[in-house]
């Protein structure tokens, strides 16, 4: 049995999601999706296991993780807004 990066989801309500990817990434997905149902023996669709694999990524990403613990700045707060008073680099 293989031990794929992602684990066997939980039971969970169903949710839907709606992306573009590119016809490589698209395949790759479908792949990983088979590849799935083959370890755990349970067919899951590729937009229930991408929220997964997202979260799967942002947790393993130690500069993300870094990141946030000192404090991201919040979505949608502009660069320039972020740029201390007084502070002239443009």
């Amino acid at each position: 049995m293989s031990n794929l990066k992602l684990g066997k989801l939980p039971d969970r309500t169903p949710s839907k999601i709606t992306i573009s990817v590119s016809a490589e990434l698209n395949q790759a997905l479908k792949d990983y999706a088979v590849l799935y149902r083959q370890t755990y023996g349970e067919s899951e669709s590729v937009a229930e296991l991408i929220p997964y694999m997202l979260a799967e990524f942002l947790e393993s990403d130690r500069a993300f993780a870094k990141a946030r613990k000192e404090g991201v700045p919040a979505a949608g707060t502009s660069e320039k807004s972020r740029r201390q008073p007084g502070s002239h680099s443009e």
